[in-house]
C-alpha cells in the first residue's frame, strides 16, 4: 500500500503540533502496535525529549499571547518534523521517494500551521483565556484521534486531515480581520516596550 495517505495526515498532524505526533508514531512501534514506524522515531531518547517537549507545548498552547509566541518560534521546526517524518516513513516502506515525500509532509505541515497561527491570533483578540485552553484541547484530541485513525486506516484519515485542512483554511479568510486586529496592537506593544526603553513617548494628538 502507498504510503502517501499517511504521509499526508502526518504532515497536517505536525503543523498542529509536532511532538504529539513523533511521541504517538514512537510509542506505537515500540509497543508493536505499527510495525512501519521507522526505528528512529522509536528510540528512547527521541520518546523522552519527544514527551517534554510536548508537556511544554501543552502548558504554552493555552496560555493568551504565549501560544502565538509559540507559533511564531515554531514556524520552521513544525514543518522541519513533518518533512522528516515524511521521509522516514517513506524510506521504511520504500513505496514513495524520501524527497517526494518529505515535499509532501513538510507543505502539508506549513499550511496546518499557518491555519493553527491564524486561527490563535483571531481568538487571542478575545479578552479571556478560554477559548484558547478549549482551542488546545480540541487540536490535541483532533490530532491523537486523527493519527491514531490513521494507522488503522490510512486513506480514511487523510481524507479527514484534508477536510480539517481546507475547513482551517476558509476558517482563518472568515477571521482576518481579527487577526489584522491581533497584529495591529502585537505591533502597538512592541513599540511602546521600544518607546520606553529610550525615554520616549507617544505623539500627542
Amino acid at each position: 500500500m502507498s504510503v502517501v495517505p499517511l504521509v499526508f495526515t502526518s504532515g497536517w498532524a505536525s503543523g498542529i503540533n509536532a511532538y504529539a505526533v513523533v511521541l504517538l508514531l514512537g510509542l506505537f512501534g515500540a509497543t508493536g502496535v505499527f510495525d512501519e514506524v521507522p526505528a528512529a522515531l522509536q528510540r528512547t531518547d527521541v520518546l523522552i525529549v519527544a514527551g517534554v517537549l510536548f508537556l511544554c507545548e501543552a502548558v504554552a498552547d493555552k496560555i493568551p499571547y504565549v501560544d502565538s509566541v509559540w507559533d511564531t518560534a515554531h514556524t520552521v521546526i513544525r514543518p522541519l518534523t513533518g518533512a522528516v517524518i515524511a521521509a522516514l516513513l517513506a524510506g521504511e516502506s520504500g513505496s514513495l521517494p524520501e524527497l517526494a515525500a518529505g515535499a509532501i509532509g513538510g507543505s502539508t505541515a506549513l499550511m496546518s500551521h499557518l491555519v493553527k497561527a491564524g486561527t490563535r491570533m483571531a481568538v487571542n483578540t478575545s479578552p479571556e483565556p478560554f477559548s484558547n485552553v478549549g482551542m488546545s484541547v480540541a487540536e490535541d484530541l483532533g490530532v491523537a484521534g486523527v493519527v491514531t485513525f490513521a494507522i488503522f486506516n490510512p486513506v480514511a484519515a487523510a481524507v479527514i486531515a484534508a477536510v480539517l485542512l481546507v475547513l482551517g483554511i476558509v476558517t482563518v479568510l472568515f477571521l482576518a480581520s481579527r487577526i489584522r486586529r491581533f497584529l495591529r496592537r502585537r505591533a502597538q506593544r512592541r513599540e511602546e516596550k521600544r518607546l520606553a526603553g529610550t525615554g520616549g513617548h507617544w505623539p500627542d494628538g
